[in-house]
């Protein structure tokens, strides 16, 4: 082990926290051994519905050396996004609270490429490529390998001091670090994901389909919401919380001090009708910025259109 391992660890460590980031963990850059059968399998079940992205580069999700050539640590973070204030959903559709604000992916990269900048002036040259949620990474994996949380019953990362609400990230670089130790699994017998899934998504622990989720329908999909969806979608027209709003780790949810995960103001006055009315301008203008521009305006214009037939089947 190189001599410096631990100085740059502590190192990397403190200035994530300078950063603002939640937490930072290290794992060793080598093959995902036990997670390589369960990735086989949840494709096998066509529980990707239509991403058939997550069928590419099956090697590279599970070996990060083949995705940056001579790496040997994964630096794991992870950046709270709870918002100070939730938008109201009286007479309102529903958004998932990592879409209230701007694009995570840019805000956080942005983080990244500053804080790498930084550690290069302190240690020197290192090989390296930051990833927020894109490319064929494996993020919980790294993050429950390097000891930031546990995968709860729901398969999003979980920690007893900050719940679920927070964006995930990694540096893969070619710097010799001290790898962390995982943490233990704290859901114990609670199964309140699994029973508040509208959808019955949360097939076993751990296990989602995703051709079932609201946050798949609502974002991923491409084509129509199969029928399969009807009058189980409350209200939500991009995204959903319920697995992580009814998770008794997220009491301990505080509210993100980065002021562009501020809501959007925009989003604060809107009602149905108003979302109703929607207009490819108008979608253009408020979304610019956010991650909702994901699903392009056909899209959330179906979510909603989906909705409202719903609610006319119910109000029959």
């Amino acid at each position: 082990m190189n001599s410096n391992a631990e100085k740059y660890s502590q190192l990397i460590k403190a200035r994530a926290k300078s950063f603002g980031f939640q937490s930072c963990g290290i794992s060793k850059a080598d093959f995902l051994e036990e997670d390589a059968r369960p990735l086989e399998e949840w494709l096998k079940n066509n529980f990707h519905g239509e991403m058939k992205y997550m069928e590419n580069h099956f090697d590279k999700r599970l070996d990060p050396r083949l995705l940056v050539e001579g790496s040997k640590s994964v630096i794991s973070l992870s950046y709270n996004y709870f918002p100070e204030e939730k938008i109201s959903t009286l007479d309102n559709f529903k958004i998932s609270k990592y879409a209230y604000a701007e694009d995570y992916h840019e805000v956080i990269k942005d983080i990244l490429r500053e804080m790498v900048a930084g550690l290069q002036e302190d240690i020197g040259a290192f090989g390296f490529r930051v990833f927020v949620d894109s490319a064929p990474v494996l993020e919980r994996s790294w993050a429950r390998k390097s000891g930031i949380g546990w995968v709860g019953k729901n398969a999003n990362l979980i920690t007893k001091q900050n719940g679920s609400f927070y964006f995930l990230a990694e540096i893969i670089c070619d710097l010799e670090l001290i790898p962390d130790h995982e943490t233990t699994d704290h859901c114990g017998t609670c199964r309140k994901c699994i029973d508040a899934c509208p959808t019955n998504a949360i097939v076993s622990e751990k296990l989602i389909d995703g051709s079932k989720c609201i946050s798949y329908a609502t974002i991923e999909l491409k084509n129509d919401i199969p029928d399969y969806f009807k009058d189980k979608m409350d209200d939500w027209m991009f995204g959903c919380d319920v697995c992580q709003d009814v998770c008794p780790w997220n009491r301990f949810s505080a509210p993100t001090h980065q002021k562009k995960f501020s809501p959007n103001q925009a989003l604060k006055n809107f009602k149905k009708g108003e979302w109703k009315e929607l207009t490819q301008e108008l979608f253009s203008e408020i979304f610019r910025k956010s991650p909702v521009k994901r699903t392009k305006f056909a899209g959330l214009k179906r979510n909603i259109e989906f909705l409202e037939r719903s609610s006319d089947k119910l109000n029959f």
